[in-house]
């Protein structure tokens, strides 16, 4: 009897592989919902008191506009520095990391120091340079200093191993030395979407500044906790309006510079 192999299995029933796939899938899911262990009754009787703390939220209270928008700046000041600061040291450790520019001994250690700072939560990040620095703003800074480092020293990393191989093997061949490879066949191919990942990170320390306001790292995040703290829900609501108005306004420039730094 003439054996069959597997790739002629495959080629003769092409929805094999895909409905495997589909039912691991299935099972991947069942498996994490029953760790889950979700109470529907529960989530059916919470839903009165979802109603009544949403209801307290509103409405807006503006009497405390100016302390909002004084907060937000202190946000935005604070995730400028952070990210600027994080991307400027994620450069090098990047560049340590890339499979084909650093040896072997150096990527390893890159990487261990890039997965041992994205293991560690900003929140935790916030309560070590506040217990360092004290309440306020720099204890937020340098807490997203080294958050953005844990990412954007990976994107960075995944930008240069995208770079275009036959385009450094022809300024080998000319002559040119280790510093004009990366000055003129990396870093062209890279600025563009280097630029996009940390205005990207730019976005996103908006957001996790507010949140290590909640440790007393300074930004909007402070006066919201402040303001749920003490019951003064309408208060909060005014913080997360003008938070919501500034991330909006920043993610939509930002696309537009990201998508122009694309199509250079």
């Amino acid at each position: 009897m003439k054996k069959i192999s597997s790739s002629q299995i495959f080629h003769r029933y092409p929805w094999f592989i895909p409905s495997l796939v589909f039912l691991l899938m299935i099972g991947i899911y069942i498996w994490a919902l029953q760790g889950l262990k979700v109470d529907l009754k529960l989530l059916k009787d919470s839903w009165p008191f979802i109603t009544d703390f949403i209801s307290r939220l509103f409405p807006p209270n503006l009497q405390v506009l100016d302390i909002a928008i004084k907060g937000l700046i202190e946000t935005v000041q604070m995730s400028v520095w952070g990210t600027s600061i994080g991307a400027v040291l994620s450069l090098p450790i990047a560049i340590a990391s890339s499979n084909n520019i650093a040896p072997l001994w150096l990527r390893w250690i890159a990487n261990l120091l890039q997965n041992a700072v994205r293991s560690v939560p900003s929140i935790i990040l916030g309560l070590i340079f506040v217990a360092a620095t004290g309440l306020g703003a720099p204890a937020g800074t340098l807490a997203l200093s080294i958050y953005t480092i844990g990412y954007l020293a990976k994107f960075y990393q995944q930008a240069i191993e995208s770079v275009d191989y036959h385009s450094l093997e022809s300024l080998q061949v000319i002559g040119a030395s280790k510093i004009q490879i990366a000055q003129y066949g990396i870093l062209p191919q890279i600025l563009p979407l280097g630029l996009g990942y940390t205005l990207w990170m730019f976005e996103y320390n908006i957001r996790a500044a507010s949140v290590l306001g909640v440790v007393g790292a300074g930004g909007i995040g402070f006066q919201l906790k402040s303001y749920i703290d003490g019951f003064e829900y309408t208060k909060a609501t005014t913080m997360m309006l003008v938070l919501l108005v500034v991330v909006t306004v920043i993610d939509w420039f930002s696309s537009k510079l990201r998508r122009y730094l694309e199509s250079i």
